[in-house]
């Protein structure tokens, strides 16, 4: 094993750097990227990037940012990529991001002081009990951070500078590919794997330092399409059947105990309504069905079908339309057949200083996608916690050792070519 010169990090810089650009995500919207904001913090990645040295620096037309950090090693070493995503998600404002950094935290609550009525609590943030001693940065309470994913951008780009910097560190070349949309679901959907030309990756995008997600849920959306039988209200008797009822009946009839995220943890999965859209004479419902396994997805889309059936059984004149799309799949089916990349990034985790914890994901990432694409990637630490939300934050101490991981994953990859 080569002996690693001593760290330094610009990764705080780059992150305080990254949030206070706007670069929400907007799923109405038909264009690629959803957002053209989302362009702003792309062309400063690309300006970064090659100030680092990594010549090529690119985006294209689609907002995707790609470069290369070429090998520094006559060794035939597969190519890798590292991968994260510079959208943040449409569930709360990602405009005029305000961040601010705890010192030195010594435990308790943290009060945001832009809205104080929102506390970080310790007692609901149980991840805060190992961040002692640490710098935690968290929005204002106003708006959602951004750690999901700008902490994995700015560990990327300051890990490719160090290793820029540090030529002995020998590895084969690496890929850097920034994605729009992910938060959408939309991540790789324009992503040029030809011009990538990697053979494995890794998404800088999860949460607990020291982790490792080598599963994901598997994926479908079924649509519920309800034709009711309108009628006016005044002459409605015997011949009326309501379909904004019907869809109430519908979202109602499910297992409360079993099968919703509210009552799911672990491996188990869950049928969820996303969206119903209705009138009197037709309704739409969306649900997603999320399993571990083919099976388990299979068996949910056909209980969700079953329960439409028995309401329908009470409207005799209205009709009904269940369609199921795949969404995405399990990473772990691909990831399997390829083990020294999960192996290769727990010793990356040891070398970081951490203990490497492998673990699943209830959800997806670009990872997943990427993976069936033909480009196996699970989903590596990023240091983030509570996404999606104003009480979200990430520790300078997780981001850090983030950036670490990467290096060290680049360094083994050489090493054991």
């Amino acid at each position: 094993m080569s002996v690693t010169p001593a760290f330094d990090y610009t990764v705080l810089e780059r992150f305080l750097r990254y949030v206070v650009i706007d670069t929400q995500s907007d799923p109405q919207s038909s264009s690629t990227p959803s957002t053209e904001k989302q362009k702003n913090l792309g062309r400063l990645l690309v300006t970064e990037l090659c100030d680092i040295g990594l010549s090529d620096a690119e985006m294209d037309d689609n907002g995707y940012v790609y470069a290369t950090l070429p090998a520094n090693t006559d060794k035939a070493v597969p190519v890798i990529c590292f991968c994260s995503h510079m959208d943040t998600s449409p569930d709360f404002s990602g405009a005029h991001v305000k961040p601010q950094i705890v010192r030195n935290y010594q435990g308790g609550d943290i009060v945001l002081p832009g809205d104080k009525s929102r506390i970080i609590r310790a007692a609901d943030h149980p991840a805060l009990a190992a961040q002692a001693g640490n710098d935690i940065v968290t929005s204002d309470g106003t708006t959602l951070l951004g750690a999901d994913d700008k902490a994995g951008l700015a560990e990327i780009v300051d890990a490719m500078r160090f290793l820029k910097a540090h030529p002995e560190i020998r590895h084969g070349a690496i890929k850097v590919l920034f994605t729009p949309d992910e938060e959408i679901g939309r991540g790789v959907d324009k992503a040029d794997l030809k011009r990538l030309s990697a053979d494995f990756a890794y998404t800088i995008d999860g949460s607990t330092a020291g982790t490792i997600e080598d599963e994901t849920f598997s994926a479908d959306a079924a649509t519920i399409t309800i034709a009711g039988l309108a009628a006016h209200p005044g002459f409605a008797k015997g011949r009326m059947e309501n379909a904004i009822k019907i869809a109430a009946r519908l979202v109602d009839a499910l297992p409360k105990e079993t099968c919703t995220p509210e009552t799911t943890e672990g491996r188990e999965g869950f049928l969820h309504p996303v969206s119903v859209t209705s009138e009197l004479g037709e309704a739409k419902l969306q649900y997603i069905i999320r399993d571990f396994t083919e099976a388990g997805l299979r068996d949910k889309a056909a209980l969700l079908e079953r329960t439409v059936k028995d309401v329908m059984c009470d409207f005799p004149r209205s009709t009904y339309r269940f369609e199921v799309k795949e969404q995405y799949r399990n990473m772990k089916v691909v990831l399997d057949r390829h083990p020294q990349i999960v192996e290769h990034a727990m010793e990356a985790v040891r070398r970081a200083g951490l203990k490497p914890e492998k673990d699943s994901i209830r959800g997806g990432t670009d990872g997943s996608r990427l993976s069936f694409m033909g480009l196996p990637c699970p989903n590596i630490f990023a240091g983030g916690h509570a996404f999606h939300s104003p009480l979200e934050w990430v520790s300078v101490q997780d981001m850090q050792a983030a950036m670490r991981t990467i290096v060290h994953l680049a360094a083994i990859w050489e090493e054991r070519a």
